[in-house]
């Protein structure tokens, strides 16, 4: 009883904050699970993440024709910006939900080089070098260690030798900005067991310290966000 008082005034702490700094509308829908699925996704967060989205694919080096693979990809925003840019495109997710929103979102489109399909990330159902790229975007910090090597393993396993994965995760550490406080707020907001891998990412050092763990060459990298959120390309040797 005690913990779950003092968490409610930490929410209410930073529900103030963040009234008071003109995001109330984002925690306000953060704190209600179902409401981060319906309608968070769709209509608050893709919209704050569409500059990553449209970054990724110029930063990579994608170009049309490509077979690039986003694992994680849960609404499917950015494996549907790879396909505006002609690339062959491939989402897979775990949570049916948001398989089911990346698939009308498709339709809505009208765009058939993008294809989204239920998959563990840790168990990719593809054969061995189908793509030119992976990427996975806001999604390793979710997970726990050995999950985050087991997902980069896979990603390594489906891409072509010297071509390229693509990782999109918060900077480690956060810069000290408006942006970090939304992310501790959300990451705190977002349950014990999601805040407690998130806790454990940065700990760890982040995509630095994963990278050289699964012995990846960086290529080259660049922040978004006012550098909360780093983007690293690496090649798979």
């Amino acid at each position: 009883m005690h913990s779950t008082l003092l968490r409610l005034a930490g929410v209410t702490i930073w529900r103030r904050f963040f009234r008071i700094s003109g995001f109330a509308h984002y925690i306000d829908i953060c704190y209600d699970a179902k409401a981060m699925y319906i309608f968070g996704y769709s209509r608050v967060i893709d919209p704050i993440l569409r500059d990553v989205r449209l970054y990724a694919p110029e930063f990579s080096g994608m170009k049309a024709g490509d077979r690039v693979l986003d694992v994680c990809c849960g609404t499917g925003e950015q494996a549907l910006h790879y396909a505006t840019k002609g690339i062959n495109a491939t989402g897979i997710d775990t949570d049916p939900r948001m398989i089911e929103v990346a698939g009308r979102k498709r339709r809505k489109r009208g765009l058939g080089n993008v294809s989204f399909q239920l998959a563990d990330a840790q168990a990719l159902p593809f054969k061995d070098d189908s793509f030119d790229y992976a990427s996975v975007s806001l999604a390793l910090h979710e997970k726990e260690r050995p999950a985050r090597d087991r997902v980069i393993s896979e990603m390594k396993r489906v891409v072509k030798a010297e071509c390229a994965l693509v990782f999109i995760d918060f900077s480690v550490p956060l810069p000290r900005n408006a942006y970090s406080y939304l992310v501790r707020a959300v990451e705190f907001m977002a349950g014990r067991e999601h805040f407690r891998c998130s806790r454990d990412y940065f700990q760890q050092g982040g995509l630095d310290v994963l990278l050289r763990s699964n012995r990846l060459h960086e290529e080259k990298r660049g922040y978004l966000k006012h550098g909360t959120v780093a983007i690293i390309k690496a090649r798979n040797v």
